[in-house]
């Protein structure tokens, strides 16, 4: 295993390289800032100095190197509208974002997997078939449209939800999060669950067809000619055999902190834009790696393979 975490981390430091050129190159080749921030009116030596001051006035080479030279420092360069670390940037709406992420898939694996798994088990009972009709509106409904009535409802008719924003915060070890309070689980509640919906849906089909799967398995006949009793059939041998698939769906289900990198798009402020996305790929690596040491844990074939490699 740790000869594996060693090669995973080399690839990961590849990967990141190549990705922080294309993203780079993509990014700084496209549109000038210049033209936003700086008023129109403003005449060309103000211009120049600007241009100066955000060192656009290199090669696109040597912007690169600069940038990368700084990279391997934790130097992902300054904002140009905040004129602030652009990390630092990112970090400070992180918490906020991992938050409404961390809810809505708590959201969807509770509700996910027992739904999924009774609709497996009874496929053709009413509750089942009325499991699976509620799971395809999760993937037909458009979320903005699923999220403009759930504040219809919730705050505009019944007034119990607030429409926008996050509650009061509170520091938990350094990191100001908001469900430790009422008012922030009312902020929080329903913008995790129409987050949830989609990913609700697609696991309770993935444990629906999981489960119908594994009762047909030889693994599943034998458990139960020895007697077992049903409970200990479907919790050992059928649910843990179909956590591989929705582990997976559930931990890659990491939205990213979407306003900031629209914001940044809109107002062309390169730094922030390069180290968001440089920021998400090192999460998904890492959540890669996270992945394929839970696949090792549930599936022993995975390890056997790995000894072999």
């Amino acid at each position: 295993m740790l000869v594996f975490i060693i090669r995973r981390s080399l690839q990961a430091i590849v990967v990141l390289w190549v990705m922080s050129l294309l993203v780079f190159v993509g990014v700084y080749a496209v549109g000038n800032p210049i033209d936003i921030l700086i008023n129109p009116q403003a005449d060309q030596q103000d211009r120049e100095r600007a241009i100066h001051a955000l060192g656009l006035d290199k090669s696109l080479p040597d912007q690169y190197l600069s940038f990368l030279a700084g990279a391997v420092h934790g130097d992902l360069g300054r904002s140009f509208v905040h004129s602030t670390p652009a990390l630092s940037l990112i970090l400070e709406r992180m918490p906020a974002t991992l938050e409404l992420a961390a809810t809505a898939m708590l959201i969807a694996v509770i509700l996910g997997i027992p739904l999924g798994l009774w609709a497996g088990l009874r496929p053709n009972g009413i509750a089942g078939r009325t499991i699976m009709a509620g799971s395809i509106l999760g993937f037909s409904l458009p979320t903005f449209w699923v999220g403009l009535m759930l504040i219809m409802v919730f705050s505009v008719m019944l007034g119990w939800l607030p429409s926008n924003g996050r509650g009061p915060t509170t520091d938990l070890l350094g990191v100001p999060v908001s469900f430790l309070s009422v008012d922030g689980w009312r902020h929080l509640i329903m913008p995790a669950t129409n987050l949830a919906l989609f990913n609700l849906a697609l696991l309770i089909r993935l444990t629906r067809a999981g489960a119908h799967e594994a009762l047909l398995q030889d693994y599943v006949k034998f458990a139960r000619a020895k007697g077992l009793s049903n409970a200990r059939v479907i919790g050992v041998h059928v649910l843990r055999n179909i956590l591989i698939p929705i582990v997976t769906e559930s931990v890659f289900a990491w939205p990213g902190m979407g306003k900031l990198l629209i914001d940044s798009i809109n107002l062309l402020d390169r730094p922030v834009i390069v180290a968001y996305l440089l920021v998400i790929v090192t999460v998904f690596i890492v959540i890669n790696l996270a992945v394929d040491i839970l696949y090792s844990a549930l599936d022993p074939r995975v390890r056997l393979h790995e000894a072999k490699g």
